[in-house]
């Protein structure tokens, strides 16, 4: 019995030391929302959020941006921005700190704060977008050779090109479009689509336009050109056209027939 009683405190240390363990390892763990983010302890600390804002933000090439990071911790310990863009001033509060990022160009980078309350860590997330609408969107005048019309589009100094797409429309139709997200370049560009077009006659001075959207996580960006007016005459319709014109001729001698030949029955009974 004088064995018993020590034994029993031992065991109870290792059970008190094993269960403090599991909650200092509780303490660091941390989950990462949109934009804010709430601790999942089961401890009897006061949670605490973190926040970054704006969460999205799309620029184009070369502006700078501000961040501001906040927290409800009263004692934030060392708010930190993890970035790989150019950082620039920063500003402090009590719980907050905005930071200034210079000569965004990357497409898209994500941008991490840290806080770091009585031992607890939590982080944020927010996204930046670098993107050029297109300066101009070119129609040139449709080109009839060898029965078909080449239609040629120029999208200019457009970025990320990845993410354009070009359509071309004949009246109110959808007659070809063109995704470009093979082209993974990370500079500005220029791009010609060139597309040959088989008019119908029923085509006839309807106009042709040529359009560009950029999609950008949520962000779409739309462009368009002055439209154009094609003249469906290509010899594929000169057959059909030719039809219509010599039926056309064949009635007008069919109705002159019957007119002079009733002047002349009238002329006999006079």
């Amino acid at each position: 019995m004088r064995f018993l009683l020590p034994l029993s405190l031992l065991v109870l240390l290792v059970a008190a030391y094993q269960g403090g363990g599991s909650a200092r390892r509780r303490r660091a763990v941390w989950v990462q929302g949109p934009g804010d983010t709430f601790p999942v302890s089961s401890g009897t600390e006061a949670p605490f959020w973190v926040r970054i804002s704006p969460t999205f933000k799309a620029v184009q090439p070369g502006s700078s941006v501000w961040l501001n990071c906040s927290s409800s911790c009263p004692l934030p310990e060392g708010p930190s921005l993890h970035t790989g863009l150019q950082r620039g001033k920063t500003l402090n509060g009590s719980n907050w700190v905005s930071f200034q990022l210079l000569d965004v160009r990357a497409w898209s980078s994500d941008v991490h704060c840290y806080v770091t309350c009585a031992g607890i860590t939590q982080g944020a997330t927010a996204r930046i977008n670098a993107y050029k609408p297109p300066h101009s969107v070119i129609l040139e005048p449709p080109v009839l050779e060898d029965g078909k019309y080449t239609l040629r589009c120029h999208v200019t100094h457009v970025f990320p090109v990845g993410f354009l797409v070009v359509t071309l429309r004949h009246g109110g139709r959808v007659i070809y479009s063109e995704n470009l997200k093979r082209f993974t370049g990370l500079d500005l560009a220029n791009v010609t689509l060139t597309y040959e077009y088989l008019a119908r006659p029923c085509d006839l001075w309807q106009p042709v336009t040529c359009h560009a959207r950029l999609s950008l996580d949520g962000l779409v960006v739309r462009s368009s050109s002055a439209p154009m007016t094609i003249f469906a005459w290509s010899p594929a319709s000169k057959p059909l056209a030719s039809t219509s014109i010599a039926a056309l001729v064949g009635i007008l001698l069919i109705v002159g027939a019957a007119y002079l030949r009733k002047y002349l029955l009238m002329q006999s009974r006079s």
